[in-house]
């Protein structure tokens, strides 16, 4: 069963947290979550993923089940086993297609939600989990991939995070010149997809 919650910014909404629970189906102390924070690692302020990790404790998630796995510290891929999630931090979304190609990875996460294992992304990670990255161009800088923005496809929708009004006209530019439809997220907000239902948690 395919499992995603794709958030804006995490579970800074308290219902996120408590369904990512539900989704695993396991004790919070028994969960096995494989944190991957490559995103971040071209960012001038990596505060955010403090902030994650002290999320994820708070939420129950013992710190020793907490597993990191950055993709640019050649990943041991023997640390997937009896994980029951895969946590994607937000960052830049360009930077992490292009490690997450280079390592192989998407193959094995492809492979993993297929066999249950819950994905989570926050912003950069969400959007990775989309068909297409490309509305990422006007808010991340892109040094990393000049062609193929295509993403993981665990979803057909194209997410942008961190929605604000003021953004309207950009993401509607986007619509007109792709076809894509794109789905927006607030802060606080995420999109839920079991198999083949979606929905909008906020």
């Amino acid at each position: 069963m395919k499992k995603l919650l794709l958030t804006s910014n995490g579970f800074t909404n308290p219902l996120l947290g408590n369904k990512f629970l539900e989704l695993v189906g396991k004790p919070a102390n028994k969960i096995r979550i494989l944190y991957v924070p490559t995103a971040s690692n071209v960012e001038e302020d990596r505060s955010y993923t403090k902030e994650t990790k002290k999320g994820l404790i708070k939420l129950g998630i013992k710190e020793d089940n907490l597993v990191e796995f950055d993709l640019d510290k050649n990943p041991n891929y023997e640390l997937l086993s009896g994980i029951d999630s895969i946590f994607v931090e937000g960052g830049n979304t360009f930077y992490l297609l292009s490690k997450v190609r280079q390592t192989e990875f998407d193959r094995k996460i492809i492979d993993l939600v297929s066999k249950g294992v819950v994905y989570v992304g926050v912003s950069a990670g969400s959007i990775l989990a989309c068909k297409d990255i490309s509305i990422a161009d006007p808010f991340d800088k892109n040094d990393y991939i000049t062609e193929d923005f295509r993403g993981l496809g665990l979803t057909d929708k194209i997410l942008v995070p961190h929605f604000q009004n003021k953004e309207e006209r950009l993401i509607k530019d986007f619509e007109r010149k792709t076809g894509y439809k794109v789905t927006r997220l607030s802060d606080g907000q995420a999109l839920l997809v079991i198999n083949n239902l979606e929905e909008i948690i906020k």
